[in-house]
């Protein structure tokens, strides 16, 4: 398999982009496989809006919304833009019921934490890379990250 792989560009770039055709076409949020001893799941990221929330979680995600100047653009490609440096789950605060680590229109210093990602039960604080205004929160409290997946947007 690791021959095969290589030859078709990476390990796992057309099993991926298959898989990502095949949300598409099904409409599902997300779909894994597991065979050889490789697992790929692969997840797209919903916007909610605070009217389908529940009550109790508005509160502390009513920033999670995009800009509508960032909405239209591919926050990935943004330069101000911080990435998931691995797969895991989401927090906004440091614990259930805490306020949240930054709101959108909080200045960040760099190294401050911004969130926590959680992987294989280890809670992982993520830093600014760098002091500025926090424009944008892309992810959702508790929701799966992937690695390279959008999360803050900081000017």
């Amino acid at each position: 398999m690791a021959k095969e792989a290589k030859s078709r560009g990476g390990p796992d770039q057309d099993l991926i982009r298959e898989l990502a055709s095949l949300l598409e076409e099904t409409g599902l949020s997300e779909i894994e496989i597991e065979r050889e001893g490789l697992r790929v799941r692969v997840a797209r990221q919903h916007l909610v809006s605070a009217a389908t929330m529940a009550p109790s979680l508005v509160a502390g995600q009513a920033t999670a919304a995009l800009p509508a100047k960032a909405a239209s653009e591919d926050p990935g490609k943004h330069p101000g833009c911080v990435k998931s440096p691995m797969v895991g789950t989401v927090y906004l605060a440091s614990e259930p019921g805490a306020p949240p680590f930054i709101d959108v229109g909080a200045r960040v210093a760099q190294g401050q934490t911004i969130l926590i990602i959680e992987a294989m039960k280890t809670m992982n604080h993520i830093p600014a890379p760098k002091a500025g205004t926090v424009t944008a929160i892309l992810v959702g409290n508790g929701h799966p990250v992937e690695f390279g997946e959008p999360l803050v947007i900081i000017e």
